[in-house]
């Protein structure tokens, strides 16, 4: 086998997910606050009134999510001390990740609006590592390959997000 791919791979469907085929509830990420039974909240952190969380459909293993704790749309509804705090967070997230994935790159951005592409209507930052000639990074009719499973992401994460976060 070739030794650039990993021995297995996981391709999770997300077209589910965009069907509407997710759980029943106004806001995800409000529902991930107040600890929704319906909703696996992945949480690697909570602080300064944000959440960081593990992206349930990522781009690449450790893609990261920042959210405002409060039911907030857009970036202009934070106060300057909150924009302050989550862009801490962002910054912490990415020593995080270089810790644990050593990636060789991030895309860092916000989806304000539907226009944009933003899913959610609940303000917040995907922090993707990404990597040279990227293998998790293929298309396939909609799909990516994602070469991790998303609960071995969260245990590597999870106990250092303790600590860098």
């Amino acid at each position: 086998m070739d030794s650039r791919f990993p021995s297995y791979i996981l391709v999770p469907d997300k077209a589910d997910y965009v069907r509407g085929k997710r759980p029943q509830v106004e806001c995800i990420l409000c529902a991930i606050v107040r600890e929704d039974p319906t909703v696996e909240p992945m949480i690697l952190r909570r602080k300064e009134g944000f959440i960081v969380v593990l992206n349930r459909y990522p781009y690449n293993p450790g893609h990261l999510m920042i959210f405002p704790e409060r039911h907030v749309e857009e970036i202009e509804e934070l106060g300057e001390e909150e924009v302050k705090n989550m862009f801490v967070l962002v910054q912490k997230s990415i020593r995080l990740l270089k810790e644990v994935y050593s990636p060789h790159g991030f895309n860092v951005g916000i989806n304000q609006g539907r226009a944009a592409g933003a899913s959610i209507a609940h303000l917040h930052v995907h922090v993707v590592p990404r990597y040279i000639g990227e293998l998790s990074f293929i298309d396939l009719t909609g799909s990516r390959v994602i070469v991790e499973n998303l609960k071995t992401s969260y245990e590597k994460l999870k106990p250092k997000a303790e600590i860098v976060l």
